[in-house]
């Protein structure tokens, strides 16, 4: 597990279609990240069209319009 202090990036845009059953996470420095939506059960379970009203929010974090919770870079590269 990668731990940081300081997060220099952003989230540029997240992807639901190019890797079935996984979320893609495009990042500002170019890199992408890809996690299984098993680790986010809330977001597994939202529909398609649902996933489709993301929300990115200071460069920083994103959401849905159907969540409540925010997530955050930092949740990103714990996974990574």
């Amino acid at each position: 597990m990668c731990k940081m202090k300081d997060v220099n990036v952003g989230i540029k845009k997240l992807d639901f279609t190019e890797h079935r059953g996984k979320m893609a996470v495009y990042l500002t420095d170019g890199r992408e990240v890809i996690v299984p939506l098993s680790f986010f059960p809330d977001i597994k379970h939202l529909s398609v069209k649902e996933r489709e009203r993301w929300m990115i929010l200071d460069d920083q974090y994103f959401t849905f319009d159907r969540l409540s919770k925010v997530y955050s870079v930092k949740d990103l590269m714990t996974l990574a």
